[in-house]
């Protein structure tokens, strides 16, 4: 594919220039009924570009317990602050009611904005308003309300919410990642009214932030399989080893510690890549030496253990059947 020609701004029936845009929108709109999509690099992109084209200049209101710190140490103020938006803080860490962000909003309002905790969970004594209460207060005030999904989820699993929740909720825009849960390459996606994602495609900051071709052509591909969501299931990596039934994780944790004179151990796995904190997996492992843990990272094709409790393991609910012999070779070479 990535040696062929491609049509990505091209428009075959008329013959003249087109949009990359047009290869995932119809297939987004058909997948979650929103009015229309944009897709850009990365989901803090999306929600940069979305802050940027709608309020820049004009007041963005948010729950503190939502002004998180997602990877390598970015954080959502900082975003907002680059995009040319004044943050407002309203409720505290662990509780906001739909009365904050009422009091909170005035004419220099232009959104408000919900964030998924997708990498932690505040328990206990808590309180947020639902999706509803929140198009509420936006649609008295007459500003938008834009959720920000981070992970993004179109099949259900565990506690994360749907995209197709947010729009029922009242939501006007969505944005989430098109890797982690969606199980595609990195990518941001915007979903939602016509009017508005339009004024994100004709934004300057949306040409530094567009995807490439070969972005685009892996996204449609994992995309297509959500067309049939059992086949999502089924044959997205991420989904599948989120949902493997432990009796055959722990088979195939068998079979290797077979192949490289291992231990089979019994362990937890989590799903990580900033989602699904909480989430615990009953997994299997292949038990080796300590030492082996380091030798293997430099390995060629390179394996990364799980170290724990001074003890390499190496969890096979991320090992893939037909990748069992070259992990036993690997492990073989670095005795």
């Amino acid at each position: 594919m990535a040696a062929s020609y491609s049509n990505l701004e091209y428009d075959l029936a008329s013959g003249s220039r087109g949009s990359r845009q047009d290869h995932l929108g119809p297939l987004l709109r058909r997948l979650t009924g929103a009015e229309d999509a944009l897709v850009v690099n990365n989901n803090a992109a999306a929600v940069l570009l979305v802050l940027a084209a709608l309020a820049a200049g004009r007041e963005v209101v948010v729950s503190r317990g939502e002004l998180v710190e997602i990877g390598d140490g970015f954080r959502i103020p900082d975003v907002l602050a680059h995009s040319g938006a004044r943050l407002v803080e309203v409720g505290t860490t662990n509780r906001t009611r739909a009365a904050d962000y009422e009091s909170a909003v005035g004419p220099e309002t232009a959104a408000i904005l919900r964030v998924h905790q997708s990498n932690f969970r505040v328990v206990g004594f808590t309180e947020r308003p639902m999706l509803r209460e929140l198009a509420g207060v936006a649609a008295r005030h007459g500003v938008t309300l834009v959720d920000d999904l981070g992970s993004g989820s179109l099949v259900p699993f565990a506690d994360e919410p749907l995209v197709t929740e947010s729009f029922a909720g009242g939501v006007d825009l969505v944005t989430f990642s098109g890797d982690k849960l969606l199980g595609g390459p990195q990518a941001g996606i915007v979903l939602g009214r016509a009017e508005l994602v339009a004024r994100l495609r004709r934004h300057p900051l949306q040409r530094a932030l567009r995807p490439d071709k070969l972005t685009l052509a892996a996204l449609e591909g994992t995309l297509l399989l959500y067309v049939d969501p059992e086949r999502a299931l089924a044959e997205i990596p991420a989904l599948h080893a989120l949902r493997e039934p432990f009796e055959r994780v722990r088979e195939r944790a068998a079979r290797l510690a077979a192949l490289v004179d291992g231990r089979v151990v019994e362990t937890t796995a989590r799903a990580g890549g900033g989602a699904l904190p909480l989430h615990e997996l009953p997994s299997a492992a292949c038990m080796v030496e300590l030492e082996l843990a380091a030798r293997l990272r430099l390995a060629d094709p390179a394996v990364v253990a799980v170290v724990r409790d001074e003890q390499t393991l190496l969890d096979c609910r991320t090992i893939a059947d037909a990748e069992l012999d070259a992990v036993a070779s690997a492990v073989r070479a670095c005795r």
